[in-house]
C-alpha cells in the first residue's frame, strides 16, 4: 500500500509489484503498483497539510525532526533488515546508512531556526526585508542505490523549510521509504506531510512531476531520467535540484602515498559496489609510479572479499537490469583486449555478484572510460605531468566529484582550483560528510543537496518592500 495522509491506502489500480532480493534473485517485497490517481490524492492531502507546518516556529519544526531522529535509531535493527533484503549489501553499511539518516533529521532539526532573511537599507522612509518561505509541496524521486540515506537527504531539509511533500521511491526499493513515513508519523510528524506513492517511473514519477499542485521536484539518479524530468519542469516552470550522473575521475601523482592511494581509490570505485554517482572510476596514475600503483591496485583488489560476512564485503548489483548492464561493460573489456588487474569475470549464481575490478590498457574511447558505469570497475590511465593530468580528468560531460592524491599541498590546492567537479577529495576518496554541500558541475547536476546550502534550495525568496511615510 501508499503511505498517504498517515495511512496505509490500497492503489486505485488494485495491483501490486514484486521486489526481488538482488542476493538471491528471489521475489521479496510486494509493493503497490501506483497510477495517476494516487499521486493526484497524496497531492491534494500534502497541499491540506503543508500551511498549518509552514506557520509553526521553526524551532518547533526542529523538534519534530530531532524526534524523528531518534525513532530512526530506535528502529535502526529493522531498517536495516529492510534495506538489507532490498540492496543487499552487507549489515554495516546498511546499519551505517540507518545512522546517517538520523543525522540527517538532526542535522536539519538543528538548523531549522537558522533559516533568515536579511534587512536592506533603503534609506529613510523606507523599511525593506526578505524572508525566506517554503516552496508548499515538493515532488521527492529516489533511486535504488541508498534508499533511506536518499530519502532522508531530500526529506530532511524539505520538513525543516516548512514544506510538505510527495516521495516516489524506485520500485526496487521502495520499502524502507515507506518505514520511513511511518516512522515520522509516530515521531510526531504530522499527518499528510510525508507522502509515499510507490510504482514505475512512467506511471507515478511522470504524473507526479506534471501534477500542478507539485512547486518544486528534487530527483537524484540518471542523467536520461534527469533531462526527461528537466524538460518537464522547464514547461511548467518550477525549480529543480537535480542529482545525476558521474565519471569522476581520481588523481594519483608519483609523490602521493602510495599504498594509502590505492586503499583509497579501490574504495572509490567499489563502495556500494560501485552504485555510487560519486565512483571514482577513472584512475588517473603519474607514468613514473604507474607500474607500482597498479600491483598495489592488484593487491587490493586481492585482499577485498564479494560476498563475505566482513566490513570488506562488496554486495550484488541491485537490478537485474543493471546488473546485465555491469556485465556488458566486462564483456566490452575483453573485446577491447584490457589487462585484468583482478575480478573480470561475473560470479557464479545465485544473485548479482561482480567482483571489484580493475583494467589497464583500454584506449581513451573506451565506454569503460567514457559512460557511467555503476558497478565495481575501475580504469588506470597514465598521465604524464601536472597540465596533462587536469585536461584527462576534465576530459567528460560529467562532473560531479574527483580525487587528488598527493603530498603537495600547493598542488593540491593548485589543482583542486582547476577540476570542474562539485567536490574535490584531496587524500581520500570519497570525503565529506551530511555538511558539505553535493552536487555537480556540467551534467552532473542542478542544485545542491546536504550541508546549509540544501535548506535554502527548498526556499524561495521574498523581498518587502514598506513604505513608512
Amino acid at each position: 500500500m501508499h503511505h498517504i495522509g498517515g495511512a496505509w491506502v490500497p492503489p486505485a489500480s488494485g495491483s501490486s509489484l514484486r521486489e526481488t532480493d538482488p542476493r538471491s534473485g528471489e521475489p521479496s517485497f510486494s509493493i503497490a503498483r501506483g497510477s495517476a490517481p494516487d499521486v493526484a490524492h497524496a497531492v491534494a492531502v500534502a497541499q491540506t497539510a503543508q500551511p498549518a507546518w509552514a506557520g509553526r516556529r521553526a524551532l518547533e519544526r526542529g523538534a519534530v525532526l530531532l524526534a524523528i531522529a531518534r525513532g530512526l535509531r530506535a528502529e535502526a535493527a529493522s531498517l536495516a533488515d529492510i534495506d538489507q533484503v532490498e540492496t543487499g549489501r552487507p549489515r554495516p553499511q546498511c546499519l551505517n546508512d540507518v545512522e546517517v539518516s538520523a543525522q540527517y533529521f538532526e542535522f536539519y532539526g538543528g538548523l531549522a531556526p537558522s533559516i533568515e532573511g536579511q534587512t536592506l537599507d533603503l534609506g529613510a522612509g523606507r523599511h525593506c526585508y526578505t524572508r525566506r518561505e517554503p516552496y508548499g509541496t515538493v515532488a521527492v524521486i529516489l533511486p535504488w542505490n541508498a534508499p533511506l540515506n536518499q530519502a532522508a537527504r531530500a526529506v530532511a531539509p524539505a520538513l525543516a523549510a516548512g514544506n510538505a511533500m510527495v516521495v516516489k521511491p524506485s520500485e526496487f526499493t521502495s520499502v524502507s521509504t515507506l518505514r520511513l513515513a511511518e516512522v515520522a508519523l509516530a515521531a510526531g510528524l504530522p499527518a499528510g506531510l510525508v507522502n509515499v506513492v510507490t510504482g514505475t517511473a512512467d506511471e507515478v514519477g511522470e504524473p507526479l512531476v506534471a501534477h500542478p499542485g507539485i512547486a518544486k521536484v528534487a530527483f537524484t539518479g540518471s542523467l536520461r531520467a534527469g533531462r526527461a524530468i528537466g524538460r518537464v519542469a522547464a514547461d511548467r516552470v518550477i525549480p529543480v535540484t537535480l542529482e545525476l550522473g558521474g565519471k569522476s575521475p581520481d588523481l594519483v601523482f608519483a609523490d602521493a602515498d602510495l599504498p594509502a592511494a590505492a586503499r583509497g581509490a579501490v574504495r572509490g570505485f567499489t563502495v556500494n559496489a560501485g552504485q555510487a554517482c560519486i565512483a571514482g572510476s577513472r584512475l588517473l596514475v603519474q607514468r613514473q609510479v604507474m607500474n607500482d600503483f597498479s600491483e598495489l591496485v592488484r593487491d587490493e583488489l586481492t585482499r577485498l572479499s564479494t560476498g563475505a560476512a566482513d566490513h570488506d564485503h562488496i554486495g550484488p548489483i541491485i537490478t537485474p537490469a543493471q546488473y546485465v548492464r555491469v556485465c556488458g561493460f566486462l564483456d566490452e573489456a575483453r573485446r577491447e583486449g584490457a589487462t585484468v588487474l583482478g575480478g573480470g569475470q561475473p560470479l557464479p549464481g545465485p544473485g548479482h555478484f561482480v567482483p571489484p575490478t580493475a583494467y589497464v590498457g583500454l584506449p581513451p574511447q573506451s565506454p569503460l572510460l567514457q559512460e557511467e558505469i555503476f558497478g565495481p570497475i575501475g580504469v588506470l590511465v597514465p598521465f604524464d605531468d601536472e597540465a596533462q593530468a587536469v585536461t584527462m580528468a576534465n576530459d567528460t560531460p560529467f562532473g560531479l566529484a574527483a580525487g587528488v592524491w598527493t603530498r603537495d599541498l600547493a598542488r593540491a590546492h593548485r589543482v583542486a582550483y582547476q577540476l570542474l567537479a562539485g567536490q574535490v577529495y584531496v587524500n581520500e576518496y570519497p570525503g565529506g560528510g551530511i555538511e558539505t554541500p553535493f552536487g555537480g558541475y556540467k551534467a552532473s547536476g542542478i542544485g545542491r543537496e546536504k550541508g546549509r546550502e540544501a535548506l535554502y534550495h527548498y526556499t524561495q525568496l521574498k523581498t518587502v518592500i514598506m513604505k513608512l511615510e
